[in-house]
């Protein structure tokens, strides 16, 4: 059958155009761009216990794709209709800007995919990890959601995403391995800093709608010198793990704060975000590549 066939009398869309439409509209609200953040951290999580892949951490990695992606920007769409009306980046590959009738499908279609997952792990896995999980997942949700809404609680917004590092914690602990815990503690803190830096391109946007983040009480400057704090903070603690991923993270992070010192303004955050972008595809495969090459040498040798 012909899916792109004319629409059937009455101007009916065929059932399945329909189907692939909306998801296809749910993954581009899940942000792929950034799903590395997620997927990307628990499957290096694994691997810092020496496992190449546990059939015990599928569902879990699994569900940092798509479900879990999809429960952060999803609910941070629906509470940030206000805002992304007035921020140029929404509606492309760095975030959806959503319609209000479109909110419906977004709550049945977080729960359709997260659920689940949820109810599985409490099945698989131990109490700690559960237990992990459900800070992990409230607190993206009141990152956006009230009645915290961490994201406009000038440097609880910033502090909060440390929990993107969670992941190098939540794996180990569900599959009973032991934590690399300076890792652990070098990305919850790198993931701090990486939240503030981002949130320098949206000032005016935040500041606009009445919204003050850190980046807004701060500004440009006083981010940076925040950021770059909390990068230096997490280099050291990489160096306890990996010197090299260390040098590059000191780097990356040292151009993206040098560069907006000398110019600091939104327009620079907005200019630097795909390097933004990039620090964590360069810099996690980095430190997955050492841990694979260790792991290959250490199961020929």
């Amino acid at each position: 059958m012909d899916e792109h066939r004319a629409p059937a009398a009455g101007g009916a869309v065929p059932a399945r155009t329909t189907w692939r439409a909306t998801l296809a509209r749910l993954v581009h609200i899940s942000r792929p761009v950034l799903w590395i953040n997620t997927i990307g951290t628990g499957m290096l999580g694994m691997w810092l216990t020496g496992r190449l892949l546990d059939a015990a951490a599928i569902p879990l990695l699994l569900w940092l794709t798509l479900p879990f992606n999809l429960l952060i920007y999803g609910v941070n769409d629906i509470f940030d209709q206000e805002t992304d009306a007035l921020n140029p980046r929404k509606g492309t590959i760095e975030g959806a800007r959503i319609a209000p009738r479109e909110v419906r499908t977004i709550v049945r279609a977080v729960a359709v995919t997260n659920v689940p997952f949820l109810v599985w792990f409490l099945v698989a896995y131990p109490l700690a990890a559960n237990a992990l999980v459900l800070l992990y997942t409230a607190v993206f949700v009141f990152y956006s959601a009230p009645p915290l809404r961490f994201k406009q609680r000038p440097f609880l917004d910033s502090l909060s995403n440390a929990a993107y590092g969670l992941p190098l914690l939540i794996v180990p602990v569900a599959i009973g391995a032991p934590p690399v815990w300076p890792a652990v503690a070098g990305l919850l803190v790198w993931s701090v800093a990486k939240h503030a830096y981002d949130a320098v391109q949206d000032i005016d946007e935040d500041r606009a709608a009445g919204i003050m983040t850190t980046a807004v009480l701060l500004g440009p400057r006083g981010t940076a010198l925040w950021s770059g704090a909390w990068w230096l903070a997490a280099t050291v603690l990489f160096a306890l793990v990996s010197v090299p991923v260390a040098l590059v993270n000191l780097v990356i992070a040292g151009v993206l704060i040098g560069c907006l010192l000398m110019r600091p303004t939104p327009a620079t955050g907005r200019r630097l975000y795909p390097v933004s972008i990039a620090f964590p595809y360069v810099a996690g495969s980095l430190a997955s590549g050492l841990q694979l090459t260790k792991m290959f040498f250490e199961a020929t040798g």
